[in-house]
């Protein structure tokens, strides 16, 4: 078995003291992206991590063997060592103030593109090169197919992405007035450059939200408390991308369920289909609240 495909099923108690400094951890993302008050951010994973070193110094350590490659003991390799907190949460850490070095606001220059690709991509590859090649633990992975083909309940959920998509998001952006928060897309090469931000970025939501700060707090906390800690981050994110007024009334379930369906499929390849699904429907409602008349055909509002 793959230390990815153990992730998660190694049995946590749902309450525990790891919650509260990775709870510490993840409340920088509002205070980062939401509040935008940085100051408040570093201050949250100060203590975050600082508590974790306190229940790692004093608190029995988790009961989870090293797992090793190799014909013999001296000569072994070592492929996935003790979960430790401090070091996991760090990376969680250090993802998030990469991200809240720029403003994330959308913006469809060549700049900006640029500024979000080489800074949303080292918050990705940054933790996963530390955990590779500093902690040697490889924490972080990226399990395309996870193992199976899809059922068809999943295949299903695919179409229902689709139709809830059309029926909420017109509504949620154009009656909210939060499509403002995109800039403006009455051209050929804006509406392109729109296409390839909104895709881009949901790409890495899942990169980033699901296989880097879940998987990290899968390794010390229960499913369930694991997935609403990472809700909190990809929501905060979201939010000062553009999803404002009640958009957490989407966001949130949007990420829980992102959480559960990986945790059931361990699919990076699934949950990047339906995001992606679910952003086409937002690329084109965009591209209908910012050039009425274009794309009346297919919404309501």
């Amino acid at each position: 078995m793959s230390h990815l495909s153990a992730v998660g099923r190694t049995r946590h108690p749902v309450l525990t003291w790891r919650i509260v400094p990775a709870l510490l951890v993840v409340l920088a993302a509002p205070a980062f992206f939401v509040l935008q008050v940085a100051w408040v951010g570093w201050v949250l994973l100060g203590a975050g991590l600082g508590c974790a070193f306190a229940i790692e110094r004093f608190a029995r350590p988790v009961d989870r063997p090293v797992v090793s490659a190799g014909a013999r003991h001296e000569n072994a390799r070592v492929v996935s060592r003790r979960p430790v907190l401090l070091r996991d949460l760090s990376l969680v850490a250090i993802g998030m103030l990469i991200v809240s070095a720029i403003p994330l606001k959308a913006e469809l220059d060549n700049l900006a593109m640029l500024r979000f690709g080489v800074v949303l991509g080292g918050a990705v590859a940054v933790p996963y090169l530390l955990s590779r090649f500093v902690y040697r633990d490889r924490a972080i992975g990226f399990p395309w197919r996870g193992g199976r083909a899809w059922s068809t309940f999943q295949w299903a959920w695919l179409a229902g992405v689709l139709v809830l998509g059309w029926l909420i998001l017109p509504f949620y952006f154009i009656t909210s007035g939060v499509y403002l928060n995109w800039p403006v897309v009455d051209t050929p090469e804006l509406i392109a450059r729109l296409f390839v931000g909104v895709g881009a970025v949901g790409i890495w939501d899942e990169l980033f939200f699901i296989c880097t700060v879940f998987v990290l707090l899968l390794r010390h906390l229960h499913p369930v408390i694991a997935n609403a800690l990472q809700t909190i981050v990809f929501v905060s994110f979201l939010w000062e991308l553009g999803y404002q007024a009640w958009g957490p009334l989407l966001t949130v379930p949007f990420a829980l369920v992102q959480g559960y369906i990986f945790l059931v499929t361990r699919s990076l390849a699934y949950v990047v289909t339906v995001h992606l699904l679910f952003d086409a429907v937002v690329f084109a409602v965009l591209v209908h609240a910012h050039n009425p008349g274009l794309l009346d055909a297919l919404f309501f509002v």
